[in-house]
């Protein structure tokens, strides 16, 4: 069969069900995979989401493993963290999550990593990978088996260790979890703590009936906005699809940009190991470098992605790194994404000091900052050359795109690793000087509109 190559993605592999992503391209990918791992007869951890092309696309994926030769532990349904908590943690040779993560019904895809929840992306396997599947061509194999296994207690009880449940107050905390797979986890996991939770599309649905699982954009977090004020709830938590991507809600309803909880947490996290490092990627706030020097860290730059992220977190051992959009990473949690420590740590402040989510984070909103605001442009390389050159006076950084900083503002602007744009952000001292800049920018990046 022929097998669409535009599946593969830098991070990872997605497509429309079943026009792109298919049985037969997942059960392709399923051998491939163990060819990959170059192991005798490999072990693969299995996670899936809720998605309504999920099943099939799992079966075939789990026959394609074993079909050549390889094992399956199949954990069931999964939010991505927990099969990454899994591969890790119990040595497994290598794991795939079903899942298209925050993205609409009809599509679907698959998340990869090789040991100790290793990332495989399109620069450390994913070529290779998709070379093979293209292919299509692969040798009988003496068949490996399948099992089932159950490990959301243990990813829980995981998350649990590191934190004492007895100080948390019985707050009011509304979750969104979209009909998504992280109602499952939600609804365990807040079973250990003294909150009282108002859980919004708790039920799983593949159709996302209420709105998409992608609470970066702001048109899906009406609901829980308004059950925040309704309820007059402590805060608000919305997941994405996968349950790898959270944003917070406070008690006003306001949405906490990501940069904020970020610097939050690295004060909190410094507290307790002074003198580590955290990972800041291009685009990140200068509030957070600015508060993980005041903690006692050190600050080290790097590039936006996941895998570039935990490569980076693995090299120089780096104890934890947040993104805008909602990840976070953790040097305990396998240097994987850690949703759940990250609220356990919130609450337990919020507990501690008696404040609210809000007066915890107001502090660091001391610059405006654009938001990522994304181009069509067919010639990139150009447009980042024609940007280098018009603001060369400033602190230039090219680690990832293009980043300029100026005593009073700066910007980033990066070729997307998954879609054909190029993403701008820019940060201000003032409001006036915010709209000044991106007003330029925006004229300079798309011309007579």
């Amino acid at each position: 069969m022929k097998v669409n190559p535009e599946i593969f993605r830098a991070y990872d592999i997605r497509g429309i069900y079943p026009e792109m992503l298919n049985e037969e391209a997942a059960y392709l990918i399923g051998r491939a995979f163990v060819k990959f791992l170059k192991k005798q007869r490999p072990t693969v951890v299995v996670g899936k989401d809720a998605r309504l092309s999920t099943p099939k696309i799992s079966s075939h994926l789990i026959k394609g493993i074993t079909d050549q030769g390889g094992n399956v532990v199949d954990i069931g349904l999964s939010i991505t963290p927990m099969l990454y908590f899994a591969a890790a943690h119990f040595k497994y040779d290598g794991g795939i999550n079903v899942t298209a993560s925050h993205n609409p019904p009809q599509y679907n895809g698959l998340k990869l990593v090789r040991e100790k929840a290793i990332p495989i992306s399109g620069d450390s396997g994913m070529e290779e990978i998709k070379e093979m599947v293209l292919r299509g061509r692969f040798k009988d194999a003496e068949k490996g088996r399948a099992i089932k296994k159950n490990v959301s207690e243990e990813y829980i009880k995981f998350n649990l260790k590191d934190h004492n449940l007895k100080m948390i107050k019985p707050l009011k905390v509304v979750v969104d979890t979209a009909n998504a797979v992280p109602g499952l986890v939600v609804k365990e996991f807040f079973k250990k703590t003294n909150c009282k939770i108002d859980h919004l599309f708790a039920d799983l649905d593949g159709n996302f009936p209420n709105h998409l699982p992608s609470p970066h954009e702001e048109k899906n977090l009406g609901a829980i906005k308004r059950e925040v004020l309704k309820k007059k709830a402590d805060l608000g938590i919305a997941f994405d699809g996968d349950g790898d991507r959270i944003i917070f809600v406070d008690e006003k309803g306001e949405i906490i940009p990501g940069d904020f909880i970020t610097a939050l947490m690295a004060e909190l996290i410094l507290k307790e190991n002074p003198g580590e490092k955290v990972l800041c990627d291009v685009r990140s706030s200068n509030i957070i470098r600015e508060a993980v020097k005041m903690a006692g860290g050190r600050v080290v730059i790097g590039r936006i992605g996941h895998s570039f992220i935990k490569e980076r977190m693995r090299k120089e051992n780096i104890i934890f790194q947040g993104e805008l959009n909602g990840h976070y990473y953790l040097r305990s949690h396998y240097f994987s994404e850690a949703p759940f420590f990250v609220i356990l740590k919130i609450i337990e402040e919020v507990s501690k000091t008696g404040k609210k989510i809000s007066e915890l984070v107001k502090d660091f909103a001391v610059y405006y900052h654009s938001g990522e605001i994304n181009f069509k442009i067919n010639d990139k390389k150009g447009a980042l050359k024609a940007l280098e050159d018009k603001f060369k006076d400033g602190k230039i950084l090219k680690i990832d795109g293009l980043r300029i900083d100026f005593e009073d503002w700066w910007f980033n602007v990066r070729p997307s690793n998954t879609e054909p744009l190029l993403r701008l952000v820019l940060e201000a001292k003032t409001k006036k000087l915010l709209a000044e800049k991106k007003e330029e920018l925006l004229a300079l990046l798309n011309p007579g509109q």
